[in-house]
Order: C-alpha cells, then structure tokens, then sequence
C-alpha cells in the first residue's frame, strides 16, 4: 500500500516525490553533492518582458543567481533567478539552505519564461523572483519589482487573500496548511530559517492575506 501511495506522489504533477521506506526526499540521509551558485550581470535583453522603462530598477542593478535545487524527481537541477545586486549573494546562501535540507522545488525560472504573467508563472508552480509589477490587486510597485523578493513553489504555497481568494487556481487544495507535501513552507520548516538567516522575513506570517510562497528582505 505504501509503495502504492509513493507512486502517485512521484508521477504528480503537483506533489513531491518521497522515498518510500522514509517517507522523506530521495536520498535525504546521503552525502549531498557540492552546492553550486554563481552571480552574473544582466542586459536590459536579458530581462526581456519583465522590465520595461519607468521600473524602479534598471538592469545595471539587478543581478542573475544561478543555483542548485532538488526537483520534484528527486534529482539535482539548476535554476536561474533575477534579484537585485545588493541581495545576490545572501540568495544564493539561502538557496544552499534549501538545497542542503534536501528542500524539492518544482521549477525555477525567471518570468520572462512566461511572458512576465505573474498567474501564468504561478500555474507553472515556478519559482522566481524579478518581474517589474504592482502588489496583487493594488496600484504599488511590488517588492518584486526591486528584486527583493521572491515565490517558492506557488502551487504548494499559496496566496490566500482576505475574501478568501486562492492563487494559483490549482493552489486550493494546499490553502490548508495542516496538509504537509514536499515543496511546502511552515513556520520553523527549511525555507523559513533559510531565509531567516539572509534576514528576510515570510508572508505567511502576515495576518491578512497570507503569501505562503512569498519571502522579501523588507517583510512586505
């Protein structure tokens, strides 16, 4: 039966794949491999769709982190994400937080992947970071238009507005939080203290609404 159970956790789309004599991330108890991340500048090109004139932020000041990540295949992968230079390096450490804890991540790509549609991105369960945009359902620019923050995996963690609202689509199941999945943040959990540690602060910690995907340097 467990066996049974594990399969369908490894082949779905939006679920994890556990190891089915721990229950836990594939290989969890080996030796990880080297955590790798590099930092690169960024041309106006390079951003495509998700900057434009008039941005907060110009491409001079952001930045291209290029980091490891467990996938939900229980394999390594790489993945590039847009932030701003001030905050490149400490992303690239807490990205190695995540990685070291054998933390599984659906995808990371920035959202020109998407044509900068951050519902689009969303769906994907994509984690990125930059993308030149107001606050969901505001008029301000949002953190993510300075490349101060982020959204880890969308559909594990949604955005749960005051009218009970669920973003992505897809994310109603895991608006629960007493569920626990591979990909999930909590309070106290991997991706919480990794981000902890570079001081950013999480927005599932908000009274209302709740971004249970979203980390920012300011708390916002």
């Amino acid at each position: 039966m467990v066996k049974v159970v594990v399969a369908v956790l490894c082949g779905a789309v939006l679920v994890g794949c556990l190891d089915p004599t721990t229950g836990r991330p594939p290989g969890v108890n080996e030796p990880v491999a080297q955590y790798r991340s590099s930092v690169s500048t960024v041309s106006a090109a390079d951003l495509g769709s998700s900057w434009r004139q008039g941005c907060p932020v110009g491409p001079a000041e952001l930045r291209q982190v290029r980091v490891d990540y467990w996938g939900y295949d229980g394999l390594i992968h790489q993945g590039n994400l847009i932030v701003h230079r001030d905050v490149a390096d400490d992303v690239a450490a807490a990205f190695g937080g995540l990685y070291r804890s054998r933390f599984q991540i659906r995808r990371i790509h920035p959202v020109t992947r998407y044509g900068s549609n951050d519902d689009a991105s969303m769906a994907a369960n994509n984690t990125s970071a930059f993308n030149c945009r107001r606050t969901t359902g505001g008029t301000k620019w949002s953190e993510h238009a300075y490349g101060r923050a982020l959204d880890i995996n969308p559909v594990q963690n949604p955005y749960v507005g005051t009218s009970s609202t669920v973003l992505p689509e897809a994310a109603k199941p895991w608006a629960n939080r007493k569920l626990v999945v591979p990909g999930m943040v909590h309070p106290n959990g991997p991706a919480v203290k990794a981000f902890a540690t570079i001081g950013w602060r999480w927005g599932g910690s908000w009274s209302s609404p709740k971004d249970y995907q979203h980390f920012s340097a300011s708390g916002r």
